[in-house]
């Protein structure tokens, strides 16, 4: 009875490790789960502008790094409301990711009066892709029709138009809005604002002549601007653009003291998703924009890229959301 009394405790002691070991290896069996299928990258903004070129540089490298597809799916209009809403009422479950904005994420809440979405509450910042400065651009031959050549050109042939100017954005709350909005509030001049659904539709109108000025993301236009197809006035930075260091900022340009409208970009997932799935993808985007191939292509299209954690990314979007809720205010724009 002994020699079986002692059977029994090993075999008791053996299934006590077998489900000791089971209980351990469960949170990396869970983690190594995922991705087991495509995961989206909801672009709010149609395609050939920033957000989308920014989007379609990472997306293969996580793609390589996770072993599964990385898609990116435009969801253009309503100054990225759309495509952020999609994103805030996804399953938390790693498989849909925004890239989001400085609009969709620092501006629209003030902007906006009712939003479907709290950038704050309904999604799980990741980080911070790149950030890039805005550039100021107008039709080459329809600046040189009307002997602008220089920010005050513009400032006082505006002002002497009792029509005003078109200005082109890629839609209502995006930085390039709100850049033209405070250049108004600045200056004083009269712009009517013709918003689209994302860069490229906006810069095609602007080639072809449809509107008169806007204040693109530098990556976005530089192909143009390196064309000859838009002239280019000044960054909206406080600092030149590495990429084209010959172009003065505008409070240089324009004496336009304290002039700062950059933008910025970056990956968000839905509240809830979790952490390890957001700090993974967090630690490959780093790997990947740290990358001398994927670094230097992006700094010479004028984005700066980041990478950095999630904290730092949530308290980034907080300190935007302030900033420009002052902005909005002074510069008088609301969207119902």
């Amino acid at each position: 009875m002994a020699a079986q009394s002692g059977a029994f405790r090993a075999l008791a002691l053996v299934a006590l490790g077998v489900v000791a070991i089971f209980l351990v290896a469960t949170p990396a069996l869970a983690q190594s789960a995922w991705p087991s299928k495509t995961v989206k990258i909801v672009v709010p903004f149609a395609p050939g502008g920033t957000t989308d070129i920014l989007a379609r540089a990472i997306a293969p490298e996580l793609g390589k790094a996770f072993g599964q597809a990385f898609v990116v799916e435009n969801r253009g209009g309503a100054g990225g409301n759309i495509g952020a809403e999609q994103v805030a009422k996804a399953p938390a479950d790693g498989y849909t990711l925004l890239m989001g904005t400085v609009g969709t994420h620092g501006i629209n809440k003030s902007l906006y009066a009712k939003l479907a979405f709290d950038p704050q509450k309904d999604f799980a910042p990741i980080t911070l892709v790149a950030g890039v400065p805005n550039v100021m651009v107008m039709n080459t031959e329809r600046a040189r029709q009307l002997g602008i050549n220089t920010v005050p050109d513009f400032i006082q042939y505006a002002r002497n138009q009792s029509a005003g100017f078109n200005m082109a954005s890629s839609g209502n709350g995006t930085s390039i809005h709100l850049a033209g909005e405070l250049f108004k509030s600045m200056t004083g001049v009269s712009m009517t604002h013709i918003p689209y659904t994302g860069s490229a539709p906006a810069l095609l109108g602007l080639v072809s002549g449809q509107v008169d000025v806007m204040f693109d993301n530098l990556p976005s236009a530089m192909a143009l601007i390196k064309a000859g197809k838009l002239k280019a006035f000044a960054v909206t930075s406080a600092q030149r653009s590495a990429a084209m260091p010959e172009l003065p900022t505008l409070e240089e340009a324009g004496q336009l003291k304290g002039f700062e409208a950059s933008s910025w970009f970056g990956l968000l997932a839905p509240a809830g998703t979790p952490a390890d799935v957001v700090g993974r993808l967090q630690q490959e985007t780093a790997k990947a924009l740290n990358s001398p191939e994927i670094k230097e292509k992006l700094l010479a299209q004028g984005a700066i890229p980041s990478g950095n954690t999630p904290q730092q990314f949530a308290a980034l979007i907080d300190a935007e959301i302030k900033k420009w809720a002052v902005v909005v205010k002074a510069s008088g724009a609301r969207v119902d």
